[in-house]
């Protein structure tokens, strides 16, 4: 059994995924009446829905308690241009998912509690929600209030606790992540049991969704990519920045989309700002920070599939609630797990916002897993490139400021 599980844990998982999605639609063909098949998928849902809000508030805690103080003004100016840049991520990807709405099969979609119908009431149930017992939010599993207690904890840590406590909440941070890979490591099966009960239910129709789905995320990153994150570039520094852009692309980018982790990319970042003639003591700073806060594709993921799961069960998202949804998404990226499909365990605390069960939004958690190999490759490459990109850009816009050379492109110039 212990070769077995070694064998399994080192085995890629994205064939792994694959060769789920493909028994399971196969026997949704074949066998539609076979219904036990389906237990797995269920099973995976509940362990996830289980996890996910010890995860969230864990990992928030132990970011904020940790977090450097002092820093000067070239790392304010990355932060900004990390945050910013994630907030207007999950703005284009409320723009696209406007103008293509997509919906999803989610079981029990029909049943689901209607959302809040405007600004006044949505406001209200927020608040409601954030001051409520955290031990009864993280049973039920209210991410918004979640994410309120874990910033108040984590600021309280970071104030009175010794160094040692805050490496014992780290520790426990690492613990529960360790616990997620395990669940992580049964997608497989856990996917050829969702995707045999959507498609028993549902038919091959299923997969032109996912298609769909699937060219809107994509679309949206590569909007972001390729427009909106050289505009912000190009502000910054003032000339034309897609030789930079197509630098970072190519150098990280390109890595990243394939190890599907923007931490096991940071020593590739390093070593593309060590070419780019950027100050060391900068960017060995800026690339992890960037790992942890920069999450564009993160942003896109969370804020398309909540629309997607809102377009699903027929609820209308008025204008002032989607600039809440934008900070949702980006507080929630920002704080998504660095391990694959980290950023879809937040889709929760963003349906909340709508006042949608987690029974409904775990299955588009799990959805995410099904359309994973391509979503999260995508993802990870977007947002390990853009750590580069803006570790590049604040560290250009202050030599720019103090009149020094920007040694623009750095090797890659010569």
């Amino acid at each position: 059994m212990e070769r077995f599980l070694k064998k399994w844990t080192e085995s890629s998982l994205i064939l792994k995924i694959l060769i789920g999605l493909i028994i399971g639609a196969i026997l949704g063909v074949a066998v539609p009446q076979w219904t036990f098949i389906g237990f797995p998928g269920e099973l995976f849902v509940s362990a996830l829905k289980a996890i996910a809000p010890i995860l969230v508030f864990v990992l928030v805690i132990s970011a904020i308690s940790k977090a450097k103080s002092g820093i000067g003004d070239r790392f304010k100016t990355v932060i900004v241009l990390y945050l910013f840049s994630t907030f207007l991520s999950a703005m284009v990807a409320i723009l696209f998912s406007t103008i293509f709405p997509v919906s999803i099969h989610l079981s029990g979609a029909a049943n689901a509690t209607a959302a809040p119908t405007g600004i006044a009431e949505v406001m209200s149930d927020m608040i409601k929600t954030i001051f409520t017992n955290p031990i009864d939010l993280i049973s039920e599993g209210q991410y918004l209030g979640i994410l309120f207690w874990s910033i108040v904890f984590g600021i309280a840590l970071k104030i009175v606790a010794s160094d040692t406590t805050k490496d014992v909440i780290t520790d426990i941070a690492n613990a529960v992540t360790k616990v997620v890979r395990g669940i992580i490591q049964c997608a497989p099966i856990g996917i050829m049991g969702l995707v045999f009960k959507s498609v028993s239910e549902s038919g091959l129709a299923i997969f032109t969704q996912y298609g769909q789905l699937i060219l809107l995320l994509v679309g949206c990153i590569a909007f972001v990519a390729f427009v909106t994150d050289p505009l912000i570039s190009a502000v910054a520094i003032r000339r034309n920045p897609y030789p930079l852009v197509l630098t970072c692309l190519r150098e990280s980018g390109l890595t990243a989309f394939f190890s599907r982790s923007s931490a096991a990319n940071i020593p590739v970042n390093m070593q593309l700002c060590e070419r780019l003639g950027l100050d060391r003591d900068f960017f060995s700073i800026s690339i992890p920070l960037g790992a942890t806060i920069n999450m564009e594709g993160a942003a896109v993921t969370i804020t398309v599939m909540t629309l997607a799961v809102c377009h699903t069960i027929g609820i209308s998202v008025p204008l002032p609630v989607t600039i809440i949804l934008c900070i949702i998404s980006t507080a929630g990226a920002c704080g998504a797990s660095g391990i694959a499909g980290g950023s879809l365990l937040l889709i929760p605390m963003a349906c909340s916002l709508f006042g949608i069960s987690p029974d409904i939004s775990m299955q588009a958690v799990a959805v995410g897993f099904i359309i994973g190999v391509i979503q999260d490759s995508c993802e990870t490459a977007l947002n390990s490139a853009g750590d580069a990109l803006f570790s590049a850009t604040a560290e250009y816009h202050d030599r720019m400021k103090k009149g020094e050379p920007m040694n623009f492109l750095g090797e890659f110039a010569k």
